[in-house]
């Protein structure tokens, strides 16, 4: 085919052009709608503005911005696995010898009766943004340097690696007590030589001359610290609610059964069996109600002496109920590695970050059932872990505790259950986050070791 009997074709018009598109508004522009709203706390984040998050040192002419935040923050944010982006602004280069950028994130013990300091580096990452020796142009150190730092996803100690733990703070009470912390920081130090940097020192206290003093003294370091929450979401979604048999509740592929027992005490009484159905992954979002449901199987006399000590008040328990289901976290901290007496010296607090609701669900002649949902306490923003002796774990427990153990007709019950609580939820991706992003936690059993005692908690 000859090319002269191509056809020629017309240039498109400059406004049929297809047009740029952007996520977010531009300055010019506003939102008419948005489809499909947010459906928890954690959905409801703002993708971070573009302004980014400025610090400023007070001396030293130094400034630090950390691009994809919110300048009106009061503290950056970053996730599992994230890119720390921004830039350096130097307002006097003179004498400026290197300048680093580093990230550092630590787990930090503080005993408070003695004033004694345990830390534990879990993080270290840093890099040289311009060094005068290795500078291959001449000149002087640039006024802007940009920079981006990958926070790592794990850390290792002596007993094996972890995921990185988020920014945490709790406090140990007891002889001594104890309080944890694990803090992030992003820094930036601009390292000058002696003389120039007090030439510098002297110009802004208006002093006329001042001899050379050693490398090392103008040094200028700019530190921010920032909040470490990894997003984590379930594998699956929470199963479709159980429906009552017959029998009361019976165990799915997607409900996992946990029994106990309420022992009898008094003569010719029979045990009671509580049956506590969870979903069978247990793990959960913490913007989301935990779903459950109970099953009491016994005697028809033996469950109408349980009513008055019931999950539900009753006209025998007018104000109080004494059958429970609580979400309880429990810190606990390795303190000195110890062992007396064959049993380790950990302290722990248990704190109850959520409780459930009952409602009647249906009984039969040996058996009475509920239903409900535990409300997590919206104070809380991360799912339990474990990094350099403190252990943050969540269980949820069902328990019967009579006003009078001495004439309650059952022995005490405290059943509990290992879970473990995530960020987002099974469906929701976010507008402009990706999947690496997110992780999903591993098995309740898996970061589950001897429970101490959980029958004390505080509020």
């Amino acid at each position: 085919m000859s090319t002269a009997s191509l056809p020629s074709y017309t240039p498109v018009p400059e406004h049929l052009h297809t047009p740029v598109y952007s996520e977010l508004p531009q300055p010019d522009e506003y939102r008419l709608a948005v489809t499909n709203p947010p459906r928890s706390r954690s959905h409801s984040r703002q993708r971070p503005a573009a302004g980014g998050f400025v610090k400023q040192s007070k001396i030293g002419g130094v400034s630090l911005r950390l691009a994809q935040q919110d300048g009106d923050a009061s503290m950056p944010e970053y996730g599992c696995g994230s890119s720390v982006d921004g830039e350096v602004t130097i307002s006097k280069t003179d004498g400026v010898q290197s300048v680093e950028v580093k990230i550092e994130g630590f787990l930090q013990l503080k005993e408070i009766a003695e004033g004694g300091t345990t830390s534990v580096t879990l993080c270290s990452e840093k890099t040289t943004l311009w060094s005068k020796r290795s500078s291959s142009e001449p000149g002087s150190c640039p006024s802007t340097l940009r920079f981006s730092l990958t926070i790592p996803t794990t850390f290792s100690d002596s007993k094996g690696t972890y995921p990185l733990p988020p920014t945490y703070e709790v406090h140990l009470s007891g002889l001594p007590g104890f309080r944890a912390n694990i803090d992030y920081s992003v820094s930036v130090t601009v390292y000058r030589s002696g003389k120039s940097s007090l030439l510098g020192l002297a110009s802004a206290v208006n002093i006329a001359k001042a001899p050379s003093l050693p490398f090392g003294l103008g040094n200028t370091t700019l530190s921010t610290p920032f909040l470490y929450i990894p997003r984590t979401r379930p594998a699956v979604p929470l199963p479709p609610p159980l429906q009552p048999t017959p029998d009361g509740y019976m165990p799915t592929a997607d409900w996992k059964l946990f029994q106990g027992t309420l022992q009898a005490r008094t003569k010719g009484g029979k045990d009671i069996i509580s049956k506590l159905f969870l979903p069978a992954s247990r793990i959960f979002c913490l913007s989301e109600p935990i779903p459950f449901h109970v099953t009491f199987a016994s005697s028809a006399f033996s469950l109408a002496a349980f009513m008055p000590y019931g999950p539900i008040v009753s006209l025998l328990s007018p104000t109080r109920t004494h059958t429970r289901i609580e979400l309880l976290r429990q810190a606990t901290c390795d303190v000195r590695n110890d062992v007396v007496n064959g049993t380790k010296t950990d302290m722990w607090r248990t704190d109850r970050i959520g409780e459930g609701v009952f409602q009647h669900a249906g009984d039969g002649p040996d058996w009475i059932s509920f239903s409900g949902q535990i409300t997590i306490n919206p104070d809380i923003k991360v799912g339990g872990f474990k990094a350099g002796g403190l252990h943050v774990k969540d269980c949820i427990v069902l328990s019967m505790v009579p006003p009078d153990p001495k004439k309650s007709p059952f022995v005490e019950l405290r059943q509990v259950v290992p879970i473990r609580l995530t960020t987002d939820s099974w469906s929701v991706v976010n507008p402009g986050m990706t999947e690496s992003e997110y992780s999903v936690p591993s098995n309740p059993e898996d970061y589950v070791e001897a429970q101490p005692e959980l029958g004390y908690y505080q509020d």
